[in-house]
């Protein structure tokens, strides 16, 4: 609306006025007299009323309404005035209590207790004290387990025996090298032994105290918070952020429209990953979350991606949710595919019930990149998952998977398509294995669904064996340290890499091991390859050291919804080493399938399945890994079924481990190594020859 500068014009004149003119408004500026004399009346009455306000009018030349629009901006502003003044008096206040609390924190620290003179006992004590009772609990029932295996080894009960030394089984120091028939030996691995200095054994990232001050973790916290704001955005966004190429493939992040959105330009030096799946997880919303902040049980979650995982430090914890600065090792499993070792922040916080939020963000430690060993560069830009809860009691879970990173080194050609198509650390495979373990920790749980050829404390025994043999075996693929060579097969068409390690953890075979791994492809699906390497009926075409002998199942516990998920028993045709079974896991997913193995004692496996704890059951597994290649699908050759199209092809890593020796001191040879070498490559080439493939 407009007003003439004299206020002369009726308010008739202004009913006159056209839309068009309306809409152009002229303001008028009052002179220094009009406002003093309102100010005074404002001083007065804040709320003039209608007669007030036209006496004004008169008295200033002004229109009434000109009057009612200056009173009613000048409460605003003095409103605005009161809020400031408040708002400033309360952040003095704040920023007071904060100085208080620091100083008091600070005088806490040098309090000595006056009847012991010892530092004084922590805000948690009765939480600690409850810590220690609880481990305390826990070393008495391994004592006691420990103590029943014994006794079942040993014949005689754990009063009587000496100190306990470690459990080994059999002198079975190749995995499957009991399958020499009857007068007939098996392959010999007479490994030279260098006598002299111990190979260097896996050793821990340093992980020393950071010492973060309060306004670290204050930094931390709002770094964290827009990261979980990205992130919802991510998760509850589609076009244009996400599109699909076509109505069969997955989504993927629309660059330019993620820049716009989030104001983060584009590096041309940075490789950028993206990607984006939902699902349904046979798990409940709190004890997924519960899984996803601990760490040992999230590697338990994902033992095919990451490797390792560690909290470095508690952040914060509370009502607004719980911030954890954490360290993790991730990997294909294959040695040719560098692993991505990152600090990371991780945040979860409740949006609302039922529903869970969970960002990781990478962030920066510089005193600690040095140690990184891994040739490629990885940043996480806000990635992570929105957990709901379903009618059911299961959870609806949506994925994202952000990731720039910096390739130092070339990429080994086998594995370019899956690293550059990001499916190597993408969301579907993050997603495709939590729903296969999940449901796998469901029928562990669930013992009304026992397997025939034993009880459900059985069937929980075996399936917590075979879960370590699985851990131990991808944890073997890319081991965090060791002495490591590199070397081409006898037919120079791959390369085997070998590393050497010395272990002695319990539950593990203690000495120095040679774990040698190599990955090939093959012009066939995953899922026949798979299918071929798990069927015992197919095992002597493949084993070399079988001598191809038959092989049969004793027993077998299914372990999810696919028929190929599950663990069998199997015993070969073998009268000179009857005392020698093979436990076996295969498991296959959307993100691959896996076939690990294991020679394991027969008493050991009655222990097993009688239900006791197999933690010290002693484990050197070997075993197969299979992806599929991702190479760019052919259209023309789409109608063709045969198992052999060029747009069909398998990446697959053949893994063995193998006991060196007991000694400590001991350590690897050019003669060990060739003999793992040409394990691997018989193997190679047994499986090319079942499968009809003729070598390139």
């Amino acid at each position: 609306m407009e007003f003439s500068g004299g206020g002369a014009s009726s308010g008739g004149d202004h009913q006159d006025v056209s839309d068009s003119h309306r809409r152009k408004k002229r303001y008028h500026r009052h002179t220094a007299e009009q406002i003093q004399r309102l100010e005074r009346m404002f001083k007065d009455c804040p709320h003039p009323d209608e007669k007030t306000r036209n006496l004004l009018s008169r008295e200033l030349g002004l229109h009434p309404r000109q009057i009612k629009f200056w009173f009613q901006n000048r409460r605003t502003q003095m409103k605005a005035q009161h809020e400031r003044a408040d708002n400033c008096a309360l952040r003095a206040e704040n920023d007071k209590i904060r100085c208080e609390n620091i100083a008091i924190r600070e005088a806490l620290k040098n309090v000595i207790c006056p009847t012991c003179g010892g530092p004084p006992v922590s805000e948690d004590s009765f939480f600690d004290e409850q810590k220690l009772r609880i481990e305390n609990a826990q070393l008495k029932q391994e004592l006691d387990r420990v103590s029943s295996i014994a006794a079942k080894y040993m014949g005689r009960p754990i009063a009587q025996l000496p100190p306990m030394q470690p459990i080994h089984v059999s002198s079975l120091d190749l995995s499957m090298g009991s399958f020499g028939g009857p007068g007939i030996p098996g392959p010999s691995l007479d490994l030279d032994l260098l006598p002299g200095s111990s190979s260097s054994g896996i050793t821990d990232l340093p992980f020393p105290p950071m010492n973060f001050s309060d306004m670290d973790k204050s930094i931390m916290a709002e770094y964290a918070a827009g990261a979980l704001d990205e992130l919802i955005r991510l998760l509850q966004t589609n076009e244009p952020i996400w599109v699909k190429p076509s109505s069969d493939s997955k989504e993927i992040l629309n660059l330019e429209a993620y820049s716009g959105l989030f104001s983060r330009p584009q590096n041309p030096n940075l490789r950028v990953e993206a990607s984006r799946d939902s699902g349904v997880v046979i798990i409940n919303s709190l004890a997924l979350v519960d899984m996803f902040m601990d760490a040992n049980k999230f590697v338990d979650l994902f033992p095919t991606i990451v490797s390792r995982a560690r909290t470095v430090e508690v952040i914060s914890s509370g009502q607004s949710g719980t911030l954890l600065l954490m360290y993790e090792e991730l990997q294909l499993l294959s040695a040719l595919v560098p692993t991505r070792q990152i600090y990371f922040l991780r945040f979860c916080q409740q949006i609302e019930p039922g529903s869970w939020a969970i960002v990781d963000v990478s962030y920066d430690i510089p005193q600690q990149e040095p140690h990184f060993s891994s040739p490629s560069k990885a940043h996480r830009l806000p990635s992570g998952c929105l957990i709901q809860d379903t009618q059911n009691g299961y959870s609806k879970v949506t994925w994202v998977e952000h990731w720039e990173i910096e390739d130092k080194a070339q990429i080994h050609h086998l594995c370019r398509d899956i690293i550059h198509s990001g499916f190597a650390f993408g969301a579907e495979r993050w997603l495709a294995s939590l729903q296969r373990v999940c449901e796998r920790f469901s029928l562990m749980i669930n013992g009304a669904n026992s397997a025939r050829e034993f009880g459900g404390e059985g069937k929980r025994s075996m399936m917590k064996l075979a879960q370590r043999m699985v851990s131990y075996f991808c944890s073997s693929i890319n081991p965090s340290n060791g002495q490591q060579l590199n070397t081409l097969s006898a037919t120079h068409d791959f390369e085997v890499r070998t590393t050497v390690h010395r272990s002695m953890e319990p539950g593990q075979r203690n000495g120095v091991i040679i774990s040698a791994s190599a990955t090939i492809w093959l012009p066939v699906s995953p899922s026949n390859v798979f299918n071929f390497l798990r069927d015992e009926r197919c095992r002597p075409q493949w084993d070399v050291l079988s001598n191809q002998n038959p092989v049969e199942e004793i027993a077998h516990i299914p372990n999810g919804s696919h028929s190929g998920n599950c663990i069998s028993v199997l015993r070969g045709y073998n009268t000179s080493q009857n005392n020698m079974l093979i436990l076996q896991e295969s498991c296959i997913d959307s993100s691959g399938s896996l076939v690990v193995y294991c020679p394991v004692d027969l008493q050991a496996i009655h222990i097993a399945m009688s239900g006791e704890d197999p933690s010290y059951i002693p484990l050197l597994p070997s075993g197969f890994t299979i992806y599929s290649d991702c190479r760019p699908r052919n259209d023309e050759g789409a109608s063709t079924s045969s198992n052999t199209n060029s747009t069909s092809g398998s990446l697959i890593t053949i893994v063995f481990q193998i006991l060196v020796s007991s000694l400590p001191s001991a350590r690897m040879s050019h003669e060990s190594v060739a003999t793992v070498n040409n394990l691997i490559s018989s193997t190679v080439n047994q499986i090319k020859t079942s499968l009809n493939i003729t070598s390139s």
